[in-house]
């Protein structure tokens, strides 16, 4: 016998269990700025490692092992609301409801990627 009752009431509720979509990340195309790099950047040697044509799968919303950080703070809302099971951005923005079509930060050299629910 569980006394209080109520806490006991309670101990045996389980939270509704909430089922996150994957959501697949594509390297669609780069563009790049050669002007705006020789006025404004300091040489650097070494850029981004990401190829066009290359997928993730983020997981629950997270972040998928293997992007780069920066590109994920650009994307990051997108794809976690997209796991949720939201989309239809902008009111019809992409053809696709469930997509988005994001890029990275580099001013530079910005990556454009492809953001979609993946269907099981």
């Amino acid at each position: 016998m569980c006394i209080p009752q109520k806490i006991c009431n309670f101990a045996v509720k389980s939270k509704p269990e909430i089922i996150m979509n994957k959501v697949r990340i594509t390297a669609i195309r780069q563009t790049v700025y050669p002007d705006l790099m020789a006025k404004y950047e300091n040489p650097i040697e070494h850029t981004c490692d990401v190829k066009e044509g290359q997928q993730w799968i983020s997981i629950d919303g997270n972040r998928p092992e293997g992007l780069c950080p920066s590109a994920w703070s650009s994307m990051r809302e997108f794809v976690e609301a997209l796991a949720r099971g939201e989309g239809n951005f902008y009111d019809g923005w992409m053809q696709n409801p469930k997509s988005a079509m994001i890029s990275c930060n580099d001013g530079f050299r910005p990556f454009s990627f492809y953001i979609e629910v993946v269907d099981d």
